[in-house]
């Protein structure tokens, strides 16, 4: 492999700038999501379902921490058959089609413009502009492999691995930059890239309400299957069997001190 001398001079000149605009970027893009997103108001209705499935779903969770009685109780509440609340609550369906429905398609198309849109300006920007630089060196060795990532935009054979190419930074910058963006911006930042990407990789249909009436069937077989046993049944023995030695010694010592 051949070994290159980098000028620190064009190394500053090349590894600064791209950091900076990389993160200059994500703020611009963060606080542009922030004006243009809009703000989805959730309904009683949804709110109130979403509290009765996770109940639901705690009780089948942690049913055995309650006595029998207590579980088939509140059991009753959600499954009976003429009183239960997944039996007497009709809900229709809330699925939208995202394509025939204008603000799930404007909500897209925000999504583009302040994500994508940038992503390709700059990063043809800096292809053009820092064409053929290699920025910085990975302080291990690296194989073969990792040139068409490490390296993108310089087809050189002979070139180490471990050089990175200015395309590759900023790819790396893009991706890279995330906990920096947490601690500037907080969490939920818009500016995280990677974040975006995964919500886009997901598919619409991770973005639509589920089906109320599907969720609570799904739960009243879920609880209705659900064989209960109490974990705390013979806690005292349990207990007595642990702590009875060491109380034991401690009224010993005590008969002794006295």
């Amino acid at each position: 492999m051949a070994e290159l001398l980098l000028d620190t001079n064009i190394r500053g000149w090349v590894f600064l700038p791209i950091v900076v605009i990389t993160f200059l970027v994500g703020i611009v893009r963060h606080f542009i999501s922030l004006l243009a997103s809009s703000v989805k108001k959730a309904e009683i209705q949804q709110v109130q379902d979403s509290q009765v499935m996770m109940r639901a779903r705690i009780l089948r969770e942690n049913g055995i921490y309650l006595t029998r009685s207590s579980f088939q109780m509140r059991r009753h509440f959600f499954n009976n058959e003429d009183v239960g609340y997944f039996k007497t609550q009709k809900r229709v369906s809330t699925a939208q089609n995202p394509m025939t429905d204008p603000s799930l398609m404007t909500d897209m198309l925000k999504g583009n413009i302040t994500n994508v849109l940038p992503m390709i300006m700059i990063g043809g920007w800096i292809n053009w502009m820092f064409s053929g630089f290699v920025t910085t060196k990975v302080p291990f060795p690296l194989t073969l492999r990792f040139k068409p990532m490490l390296q993108r935009g310089i087809e050189l054979v002979s070139l180490d691995a471990a050089w990175v190419s200015s395309a590759s930074w900023y790819f790396l910058n893009v991706f890279g930059l995330r906990s920096i963006y947490a601690l500037v911006l907080g969490e939920n930042n818009a500016a995280d890239q990677s974040r975006h990407f995964q919500e886009h990789m997901s598919g619409a249909a991770m973005a639509m309400p589920p089906d109320p009436k599907a969720a609570f069937k799904s739960e009243w077989e879920a609880l209705e299957i659900c064989d209960h046993h109490w974990a705390l049944n013979n806690a005292e023995n349990d207990l007595m069997a642990i702590l009875g030695p060491t109380v034991e010694s401690m009224y010993h010592q005590s008969k002794v001190d006295s």
